[in-house]
């Protein structure tokens, strides 16, 4: 109990101000603060001569800015001696860390660092001095960004003690207040960065408290070592489970008279009215304390009086009562009928369990009061604590009984609160001091079989691990949730809390806020059944093996777009067109390619080329169609592209008119070819050449060193991925795909190549399976993955040489080396200077000396402030660049003026002759100070980059790029040299077998060692090196981001061919250049080598591209089917039936990317689980698919596609139109806009063309379903812009069909080939009296059409419904349904006709 009530005591915390404790909460964030070293004179000399001993501390407060109000708890580090500050420079090194966590998030939420200095006067009392403070932000100023810069800081410290900030002439900002004075060439350094690892332990550490990592805090296991920091990585101690049994709580004198006088006070108070106040409930809140604060929040149950249990409990445990209240002297007391479990109980003499006794009061309102409203119910409950109690349990005990009393008054207690009276202690002894404010009772045991006689209804905690919840409460209500009494409303007991009557709700709410209730109404199970039920719900449920099922999508079994050698037919429609020709340099046709002729790739080939300029074309052509698609199908008018090539900008082609040729225009197998054409900007057809030509010009200018075989490599395995979309109604038409590698010209002057491209259209559903054989490729079926040919792409890619005008490059811009071992003996001496000609020798070690205005920006600059009359400075960098000129041309300039002036030319001469003497002694004075300010950093650079080695990697996407650092001991002496890395993507090979898998792979035949490293957890690894020995180290880089890529659609105004020049994007994307340091230090701390890489990262292949529409706000969860193994590109050859583990990674860590291993001949799945966002939001990320351990080498990437679209649920039946209403909302301005739907056939919109939508307007879409099939399924409708086309809204709308009833059933047979079709007729018979319209309706309206669409009749006659069947080419079976529907379009009758065509 002395443990607790010293650390209770020791960190009470003052709350923060009820104005910002009431604002939103919002998550804690941890942060770790370094409190380093201090420099600077800050003691005066009297101090240390009118005291002894004096030593030297930092305290550490939270302030809040707005409401100048300290809170939390004043943090001290230990007292340094203050001799240091003797030494020059002076410097008291603290090196102390901070922790805290806080939700608080607010720019104007500060931490005030003091400088005290204390110290023993001459009669020995001691004495503490404040010597300055600093304000220290730990927010940025944009909300809810603390600060991240881990780097080291400097605090600027200011005359005073921070009881100044609370003077209300101070005003914030405090920096550049004019009352605030710095302290001159005095400063704090320190580190201030989020640290959560904090996190798991927040139940442990209540918010805004200071901690020391020195400091012990109950429930973590403490750190080796005297220094050790606890909080750094916490480690939280095993718990223990604790069950109370048989609580009661007696009150003295007794039960009755004790609330007699309770509701006696309550009223003399003015809280209720004479003869109305009640006691709604008796509340025990149950919690464990660590002495900093509740581990949990507690639980909270309901007493009951002993009688009352009695009545209602069998013979046994009225006699238990009875017995167990003997001690009461009859008095009657609280009981509790249920069993307490505490599963956050640690062993730490800390731990307590504390009990607090809560009232809830209320007063009927009436008979007047039935339609009282909820805020006159503020005054019929509230909530008052009368007692509580702290038990300390001893570390050794394992059951027994325990009798505590209660306490009461203004005592401090966990809750913070006033609690109700106790009698005072002068009217009593001791002893009678220990019973009469009450006392509580219980059995404890550790074992839940415990006093099985007790019926174990149990309270459970809202999280039985260790994790509090983080959640904000919604209301202060939700921490009460009251079953079987009359309800409390949330302003009841928020509005009736008064500050003589705290109850616990607000104090929870500066603690660690509720996320949901806890208290429960725990009633006696009698039968044993329900006994042994209530047991099992408190175990903990074993999680058995279950694999989710999702519907998997079979990577490469779905029809993939593939381009095909054009026949002779359609390349004579294509030439007759009037294509403009691809000429080489020479102005010669470039040599055809036939796309089906296998490549031969040589890399040496491509690299000695003359020509190294490479012009890629992509020329667009036209678009064909199926002519038996034209009926019903939609077809767009106009369309347009978007792809990207290599790292140039992402492109979005202009829209583009199909022009359709006449019927001579159609080939052999029948498909309808349409030009494309570029249109004006008022939708007209240009009338210049057909089709659309783009031109990337790839030269050494534009790629960088080393660049131009990843560029060769990137042509010769990449795949150009092609979107085809409807330029009228923004919907996706399709995909394409085209290999590059016949791009390769391999020593031709130019190449070109027609490809006829399949458009293909993916449509995924859910809720489905897969059948089919895994382990045949093409054999895997998968079910609910629709593929559709839209149509054929025609195009021609070419690649043309040019001779490069650059001139040749010095052997200093070569590319780097491509070897894999990397040496610092290069970097151990001095580039040297040009202080010597060029024809001469050339000495090293040799810096040429240059004026300093000339080499620095800065300080050139300052010299030329104060010759700008009234100019507050030099405005931006070219200004700053031309200083030194312009300094000198104001100098000519006013020795010009002062000659053309007055009349005696000698007095303003020497006048002029002061002014420049003046000008140039301040010029050497700032140049003195900048001399002093930069010498250590101007040596400490040079001395650096003597040991410096620069080095160029090219990195892809997930490929691990390897290398080895030769790190050598230039002393003679041996060395613990420890590895810095400052870059998370680089990192140490630590596992030897690793290191000997990357070199196997690099054939790299350098040694390997074992146990190479000193590994410290966290800490940098380090490694032995003897006198002058040389390791080589090995490193890989890995980055699995992409980077910040130009994501901006380029302008639609591309060139076509007539414009020549335009059409040629010479802008690459930035693909993004890192950089990483590796800093090798000694044993003294001093480095010996440090190594720089820069890192330039390259475009990579994409092998799969998978684009999902799904509803907003939701998760999407997919599953990928990998094809067979043996089928995977690169995939390592094996022993038949081996199939090696498969891992995977993802580009978005937000992105949930998993798989698992399954057994042998198993179809291995790669489940996604993704967050999408709102409408109409769209994001890509890339998964790498690896069949190594260490992943090396991705063996396949996939790009993925998400856009959120706005969900639309709609149920219907087969052929029977339903319809809805959208709302739709107008911009700021009036548009003319449009509704396009993916299925046209079946989604009708009403208005159907162009209509007006008024700004800020509200106006209903009438949309009406009639589906075809049955099945879930999903529609696109998109709203459109005409004018600008710009999408305006878009909704996904979630068809769930269901079969019509069939009432009548026919079959027929008719000859499969080309024949003319068959009549046939059905008869229908009205069932009504009067007269009735009906409407036909087919699911197969290209096998089957009618001779009347709709027809009359009458009341009781029969119509013969007449019918042709189109031929169909293929033989097989085919189930054909017609639909009769009413006026209102309502399905009357289904028949179903079933046709054999043999």
């Amino acid at each position: 109990m002395n443990d607790w009530l010293r650390i209770f005591d020791q960190n009470v915390l003052v709350p923060p101000h009820p104005q910002r404790a009431r604002q939103l909460l919002k998550e804690s964030t941890a942060f770790q603060c370094v409190l380093k070293w201090l420099d600077g004179p800050l003691i005066k000399q009297g101090v240390l001569e009118v005291l002894s001993e004096v030593g030297c501390h930092l305290r550490v407060s939270l302030f809040d800015v707005t409401y100048r109000h300290f809170f939390g708890r004043t943090w001290k580090t230990a007292v340094r001696p203050a001799e240091q500050l003797s030494r020059q420079p002076s410097r008291i090194i603290f090196d102390e860390p901070l922790y805290f966590h806080t939700s608080l998030n607010h720019p104007n939420v500060v931490a005030v660092v003091e400088v005290v200095t204390e110290g023993r006067k001459q009669d020995g009392s001691l004495q503490a001095l404040s010597c300055g403070f600093g304000i220290l932000r730990i927010f940025g100023n944009k909300l809810e960004s603390p600060t991240s810069a881990s780097q080291d800081k400097r605090l600027r410290l200011y005359h005073g003690t921070p009881r100044a900030l609370l003077h209300p002439l101070l005003q914030d900002p405090f920096e550049q207040n004019k009352h605030m004075t710095l302290i001159e060439s005095c400063s704090l350094q320190y580190t201030l960065k989020p640290h959560p690892l904090l996190e798991p332990v927040f139940h442990l550490l209540p918010q805004n408290l200071l901690v020391s990592g020195l400091q012990h805090i109950p429930g973590l296991v403490p750190a080796h070592g005297e220094k050790g920091d606890t909080l750094r990585k916490p480690r939280l101690q095993k718990s223990v489970t604790w069950y109370l049994d048989d609580l009661f709580f007696t009150l003295y004198p007794s039960l009755e008279k004790f609330e007699e006088e309770l509701l006696e006070l309550l009223i003399n108070v003015g809280r209720a009215e004479v003869g109305t106040a009640e006691i709604l409930e008796r509340r025990l809140c149950v919690g464990v304390h660590n002495g900093l604060g509740f581990v949990q929040r507690p639980h909270v149950v309901v007493l009951v009086p002993e009688m009352d249990v009695a009545l209602t409990r069998s013979a046994s445990f009225s006699r238990k009562v009875g017995s167990s209240s003997k001690t009461s002297s009859g008095n009657q007391a609280l009981v509790l009928r249920s069993r307490l479990r505490l599963p956050e109980m640690v062993h730490h003499p800390a731990f307590a369990i504390v009990f607090q006794l809560e009232y809830v009061f209320t007063s009927p309102s009436g008979v007047d009061s039935k339609a009282a409203s909820v805020t006159s119910l503020s005054s019929v409950a509230c909530m008052h604590i009368v007692r509580w109690a702290v038990w300390n349990p001893l570390l050794e005990s394992g059951s027994g009984k325990v009798i505590l009393p209660l306490q009461g008054g203004i005592r401090p207690n966990p809750s913070h609160c006033l609690v109700y009276k106790v009698t005072p202690a002068s009217m009593s002894s001791e002893e009678v001091q220990q019973v009469e404010s009450g006392t509580v009772q219980f059995h404890f045991s550790l074992s839940p079989e415990g006093h099985l006689d007790t019926p174990t209804g149990l309270v459970h905690s809202p999280e039985a691990e260790r994790q509090p919840s983080r959640k904000p409460p919604t209301s202060p209500s939700d921490r009460w949730l009251i079953n079987e009494h009359p309800p409390i409303s949330a302003s009841s007991v928020v509005t009736g809390w008064d500050p003589c009557w705290p109850h616990l709700g607000p104090h929870f709410a500066q603690q660690e806020p509720p996320s949901e209730g806890r208290i429960s109404h725990l009633e006696a199970q009698l039968s044993q059944a329900s006994l042994v039920l209530g047991a099992s719900v408190a175990e903990q449920l074993q999680e058995l093996p279950f694999t989710p099922v999702h519907t998997p999508i079979v990577v490469g079994a779905q029809t993939r777009s593939s381009g095909s050698k054009l026949s002779r037919a359609s390349m004579v429609l294509l030439q007759a067109c009037g294509f403009p020709e691809i000429l080489d340099a020479n102005k010669q046709p470039a040599e055809a390619v036939n796309p089906t002729d296998p490549v031969k790739f040589n890399p040496q080939k491509e690299e000695s080329d003359c020509l190294q300029s490479n012009e890629i074309v992509l020329h667009f052509l036209a678009f064909s169609r199926l002519s038996q698609d034209c009926q019903g199908a939609p077809w767009p008018k106009t369309v347009y592209f978007t792809f990207q090539f290599y790292r140039f900008p992402p492109v979005t082609t202009p829209r583009l008119q199909l022009i359709r040729l006449d019927e001579t225009g159609r080939t052999g197998s029948g498909s309808l070819l349409y030009l494309l054409v570029l249109t004006d900007k008022d939708g007209s057809s240009d009338a210049g050449t057909p089709g659309f030509q783009l031109k990337y010009l790839v030269e050494p200018g534009f790629l960088k060193p080393g660049e131009q075989r990843w560029f060769t490599h990137y042509m010769a395995a990449q795949t150009l991925q092609i979107d085809i979309w409807d330029g009228d109604s923004l919907l996706l038409v399709g995909s394409a795909a085209v290999q590059m590698k016949h791009l390769l010209r391999q020593g031709r002057p130019a190449v070109q190549v027609l490809h006829e491209l399949e458009v293909v259209a993916t449509e995924y559903e859910q809720d489905v399976v897969v059948s089919g054989d895994v382990t045949r490729f093409g054999c895997v079926k998968p079910i609910g993955v629709y593929t559709v040919v839209k149509g054929w792409l025609h195009l021609t890619l070419a690649n043309v040489g040019h001779v490069c005008e650059q001139r040749v490059r010095d052997s200093s811009s070569l590319p780097p080396s491509r070897s894999r071992v990397i040496s610092n003996d290069g970097a151990r001496h001095f580039e040297g200077g040009s202080l010597i000609s060029r024809g001469g020798p050339r000495l090293k070690n040799v810096v040429q000396a240059q004026k300093l205005a000339d080499v620095d920006r800065e300080l050139a600059a300052m010299l030329f402030t104060h010759m700008q009359h009234g100019s507050k400075g030099p405005q931006g960098a070219c200004r700053e660049g031309d200083a030194v000129r312009r300094r000198k041309l104001e100098r000519m300039r006013s020795v010009r003026l002062q000659e053309s002036r007055g009349e005696n030319p000698s007095r303003r001469l020497s006048s002029l002759t002061q002014n420049i003497r003046a000008q140039h002694a301040r010029d050497l004075q700032v140049i003195a100070a900048y001399r002093e300010r930069t010498k250590a950093e101007s040596i400490t650079s040079a001395l650096s980059l003597a040991i410096t080695t620069m080095h160029t990697i090219h990195v892809t996407l997930g490929t691990a790029e390897f290398f080895e650092f030769a790190l050598r001991n230039p002393h003679n002496t041996q060395h613990t040299v420890t590895i810095e890395v400052d870059n998370p993507e680089l990192s140490i090979i630590q596992d030897s077998q690793e290191w000997r898998y990357f070199k196997d792979a690099a054939k790299l035949h350098t040694p390997v060692e074992e146990d190479m490293f000193h590994l410290r957890g966290s800490l940098a690894p380090q490694i032995f090196l003897r006198p002058r020995e040389t390791a080589h180290i090995p490193f890989k880089y890995q980055t699995f981001s992409v980077g910040q890529l130009a994501l901006a659609q380029p302008s639609a105004e591309l060139g076509s061919e007539k414009d020549t020049d335009t059409g040629l994007p010479q802008k690459s994307s930035a693909m993004p250049t890192k950089h990483a340091k590796v800093l090798f230090r000694g044993s003294g701390g001093k480095p010996i080598a440090v190594l720089c890489l820069t890192v330039e990262t390259q475009p990579h292949v994409v092998d799969q591209v998978f684009r999902f529409y799904h509803p907003e706000l939701t998760f999407l969860k997919k599953a990928i089917r990998l094809p067979p193994w043996h089928t995977l590109p690169g995939a390592p050859v094996g022993r038949p039936g081996e199939e090696p583990p498969v891992y995977v990674r993802c580009s978005d860590p937000n992105v949930i990317c998993e798989t698992q291993n399954v057994g042998p001949r198993e179809p291995r799945d790669v489940f996604l689980k993704v967050a999408s966002g709102p409408s109409p939001e769209s994001r890509d990320f890339f998964v790498a698919v690896y069949a190594d351990r260490w992943l090396a080498t991705p063996i396949q990437i996939w790009q993925v596609y998400l856009h959120s679209l706005q969900r639309v649920d709609v149920s219907c039946v087969t052929g029977q139109r339903t319809r809805l209403s959208l709302v739709l909302r107008g911009t700021r301005t009036v548009r003319r806009v449009q509704a396009f739907t993916s299925h046209p056939q079946e989604l009708k919109t009403d208005p159907k063309g162009v209509f007006v939508l008024p700004p800020h307007g509200v106006q209903d879409l009438h949309v009406g379903v009639r589906p075809r099939r049955a099945g879930s399924r999903f529609i696109h409708l998109n709203l459109v812009d005409v004018d600008y086309h710009q999408l305006v809204a878009s909704w996904l709308v979630c068809l769930s069909c269901r079969p019509p009833l069939i009432s009548k059933a026919f079959e027929i047979t008719l000859a499969a080939g080309k024949g003319r079709g068959a009549n046939k007729r059905i008869t229908y018979t009205n069932p009504y009296p009067s007269q009735r319209t009906y409407h036909l309706y087919s699911d197969h309206p290209d096998l089957l059409q009618f001779r009347e669409d709709s027809f009359q009749i009458g009341g009781g006659e029969t119509y013969t419904i007449g019918l042709w069947f189109a031929p169909r080419q293929s033989p097989g079976e085919e189930e054909i349904l017609i639909y009769i529907n009413d006026h209102e379009d309502k399905n009357e009758e289904a028949f179903c006709v079933k046709v054999v065509y043999q």
